[in-house]
Formats: structure tokens, C-alpha cells, sequence
């Protein structure tokens, strides 16, 4: 237990000092005016962060800003670099993101029940976006959304050819 712990630590070390992402300049710079290594001021973060998400207000807002800020940056960046697995990461991350919002919306009465529901949410949506084999997006769209997909692919085909058949001929009939 102790080793996985270690091994953890380090890769989170590593991720934290890659200067190829946009928080490592705001971390060394925090190192350097506290004085603590940016291990500890990213776990402390983190727990006030998740703190906020139990008892804080605009917990809804935080928790969403979470999901939402990292991931629309680095897409931003997946558009714009010339290969294309990162495009594919964070498409499939987008749609998990989608169909979870969809869920999260029908279900909204339920969830407001739950008192730690914005942590538990964040740490999804943190885990859907994390860099690693064990990467929530990928699993779930693996697992889930693609097997569904591809045994109902030709019927939602088939639907929306019929609605963008009914959308031409009504648009020619108004010119």
C-alpha cells in the first residue's frame, strides 16, 4: 500500500512540474512565496476546494467551474495541435460530460438530497478528465457509451434522416 502511495505521490510530482501545463507557473510561483513543496499546495487546495464543495455556498457553480475550466482549455489546445489522439481525448470527455448532464438533469430533484453530492461530482468529473490509463472518460465511453451506440447506431441514423428530410421539405415549401 505504502509503494502505490509513493508511486502516486511521484506521478503527481511529475504532473505538477511538467511546464507544458498551464498550472506549473502558478505553482512554482507559490512554492516560492510559501515555501512548501507544490505537492502540499496542491493536496491543501484540493481539500479546501473540497471543503467548499461540502459547505460552502455556490457549491453548484464551483464544482461545474471544475469540470468545465480544464477541460475547455486543453481542448482549445487539442484543436489547435496537428495530432489527433489528444482530439479524441477530450471529444470522448465531452461526451461523457454531456450525457452525464442530461442524467444530472432529470435527476436534479434526487440530488439535491444528497449532502455531498457537488464533492462527489467533482471528483467525477476530475476523474473523467484525469491523465492516466485509469481515465474515467475513456473507461466509461469504452465500456458504456460505444457498445450502446453501435447497437443503435442505424436507428438513430434512420430517425434523423427522416427529421432532416421533413426539416427540407418544409423549408422549400416557404420559398
Amino acid at each position: 500500500m505504502a509503494q502505490k502511495f509513493n508511486e502516486l505521490r511521484q506521478q503527481l510530482d511529475k504532473s505538477l512540474h511538467d511546464s507544458s501545463k498551464p498550472w506549473t507557473p502558478f505553482l512554482a510561483q507559490a512554492e516560492q512565496k510559501i515555501g512548501l513543496d507544490r505537492v502540499y499546495i496542491f493536496i491543501g487546495a484540493g481539500a479546501l476546494i473540497g471543503l467548499w464543495l461540502v459547505f460552502g455556498y455556490f457549491a453548484e457553480l464551483v464544482c461545474n467551474t471544475v469540470g468545465f475550466i480544464y477541460p475547455a482549455y486543453v481542448s482549445i489546445k487539442a484543436i489547435e495541435s496537428k495530432t489527433k489522439d489528444d482530439d479524441t481525448k477530450w471529444l470522448t470527455y465531452w461526451v461523457v460530460f454531456s450525457l452525464f448532464s442530461v442524467g444530472e438533469y432529470f435527476a436534479d430533484f434526487i440530488v439535491r438530497w444528497f449532502p455531498l453530492y457537488w464533492l462527489v461530482k467533482c471528483i467525477f468529473l476530475v476523474w473523467l478528465m484525469i491523465p492516466t490509463d485509469f481515465n474515467g472518460s475513456l473507461i466509461l465511453y469504452r465500456r458504456i457509451i460505444k457498445p450502446y451506440f453501435l447497437q443503435h447506431q442505424q436507428s438513430i441514423d434512420d430517425v434523423l434522416n427522416k427529421a432532416k428530410e421533413s426539416a427540407t421539405k418544409v423549408l422549400e415549401k416557404k420559398d
